[in-house]
């Protein structure tokens, strides 16, 4: 019955909960996934365009087909963390298959017109897959208690205390919904026995204490996550004359994520305390809208030259948060706070900042080709919103603060022997952050293979990208950041058929 009640109560529980700058991150990431031939190539298509995956770089593109064409991808993701945390180390994998393209393209010619060809395209691209596994270990100086020391200093003591006839259950999601996230950690870490008041007679009391005893702790921190971030393109492209493409399209975005952390502290010294558990599980769910505008122009046989621009990305999404706590200290009923307890919050939105690119392209007739884009991105323009809100506020000022500028370069080349083709490439992402210790500059190549017969080809990929990041355990207290190297590769097999 209790869970029942809590639950009930958790979902009219509306406030705007701990968004932060990971997530005008993380949403605006684009892994290189899509057609094996794009794939192939690093995805360096912004000035060739004839490819669907292309359309996400350059909506002209569509208009270099030239007939009906249908595409279908196949992907297995392979993810290799390996975490360096207080000099131990620990190595998670995760291993996914996934449909990660479908698309088509229609072509209409004309005999009578400057406008040689009209293409309407429609593709989906699986443009992020949060399927991923870290796991954490090390024998830290800094516990658990930290975390809920920094957001219940500062809050007074009296209202974190239960009525008299409530669960605790609901005392949890009263004040989260009535004072909000920061009172209720606080609330957590006093009923689940990490904290005390300095004086527990005063219910205006701001100070706490930490009833854990320790010089250091073996910590172990185990994130499940899963979900994923798609984009289906609607677009329309033209041909002007003989060397002149032009294109834009809708874009429909799509999130689902799940986050699941469990942390396990031991190896406390002499004192009430000697295990710790704290659990954490969220969900986000919801949409966005984008455009993009673009042109190709042949400039003779050999030099085709690119542009396009891609508007903000604006998301609507909703979250829903639970937790659970134990040690030897915590209240008798603790327990009822668990993952039947629902934090809903309500929708907020997203703004990724608009990118530019700009393209270059040798085409060698049917010999081969080489591509090179390059796009511009500010990512201290991201805003996530309602800015009235305090919270929302504060992560749009660090937004502004530690974010900046990012460039980045994609270069691929095809070499065709007959029916075979031959590709390779290499990817470069500038860090978003001004201070590069927190996420260093990703690096990636690729290989591909294709063989076509008759109307159809089949499109082989191999890629692979590289990245250091310094992870927090958690948003606050435990300040130190394990040392993260993040190792994604991909192989594709992807089916082209023309007619």
């Amino acid at each position: 019955m209790k869970n029942y009640i809590a639950l009930a109560f958790g979902l009219v529980c509306s406030i705007a909960s701990a968004q932060n700058i990971n997530d005008a991150l993380q949403y605006n990431q684009q892994n290189l996934t899509g057609t094996a031939r794009y794939q192939g190539m690093s995805g360096a298509f912004g000035a060739l365009g004839g490819d669907l995956s292309a359309l996400n770089t350059n909506p002209a593109g569509a208009a270099v087909f030239n007939n009906h064409l249908f595409s279908a991808t196949l992907s297995n993701y392979n993810k290799k963390n390996d975490a360096n945390y207080f000099r131990t180390n620990r190595q998670a994998t995760r291993n996914d298959l996934e449909i990660n393209q479908v698309g088509g393209v229609l072509v209409f010619k004309s005999n009578n017109s400057d406008w040689k060809k009209i293409a309407i395209a429609a593709n989906y691209d699986l443009v992020q897959n949060f399927d991923n596994n870290f796991e954490i270990s090390g024998n830290s100086n800094q516990g658990i208690d930290k975390y809920f020391l920094s957001y219940a200093n500062g809050v007074p003591f009296g209202p974190l205390l239960k009525r008299d006839g409530e669960y605790l259950e609901e005392a949890y999601l009263d004040i989260g919904k009535n004072l909000g996230f920061v009172d209720q950690q606080a609330f957590l870490g006093y009923y689940g026995g990490l904290i005390n008041p300095v004086d527990e007679t005063d219910d205006n009391n701001t100070a706490y204490t930490s009833n854990a005893n320790y010089n250091t702790v073996d910590q172990n921190y185990i994130e499940n996550t899963n979900g994923y971030n798609s984009k289906f393109i609607l677009d329309f492209a033209t041909q002007y004359q003989d060397n002149l493409y032009l294109g834009a399209s809708l874009n429909f975005h799509s999130i689902m994520y799940d986050k699941y952390t469990e942390f396990t502290e031991t190896g406390y010294e002499s004192g009430p305390i000697t295990r710790t558990t704290f659990d954490n599980y969220l969900h986000t769910e919801g949409n966005g809208f984008s455009f993009a505008l673009g042109a190709i122009a042949k400039l003779n046989e050999v030099v085709r030259v690119g542009a396009s621009y891609e508007s903000p990305i604006w998301y609507r999404l909703t979250d829903d948060t639970s937790q659970r706590i134990s040690s030897d200290e915590a209240d008798d009923d603790i327990s009822f706070i668990n993952f039947n307890v629902i934090n809903l919050y309500e929708r907020y939105t997203i703004k990724t900042p608009s990118k530019l690119t700009g393209s270059l392209a040798l085409v060698f007739g049917k010999d081969g080709l080489l591509s090179l884009d390059y796009g511009f991105q500010d990512m201290s323009n991201a805003e996530i919103k309602p800015t009235s809100d305090s919270g929302f506020a504060t992560a749009n000022d660090q937004i502004s603060n530690e974010l900046g500028a990012v460039s980045t370069v994609r270069l691929g080349g095809e070499y065709r022997i007959e029916d075979i083709s031959l590709r390779a490439g290499y990817r470069y992402e500038q860090s978003p952050y001004e201070d590069e210790n927190t996420i260093g500059d990703l690096n990636g190549f690729s290989l591909g293979f294709g063989y076509t017969f008759g109307p159809n080809r089949i499109d082989i990929a191999y890629n692979r990208t590289e990245q250091d990041v310094n992870k927090q355990l958690f948003n606050a207290g435990l300040t130190t950041p394990a040392q993260v190297n993040i190792a994604n590769t991909n192989v594709t097999l992807g089916y082209t058929v023309n007619f």
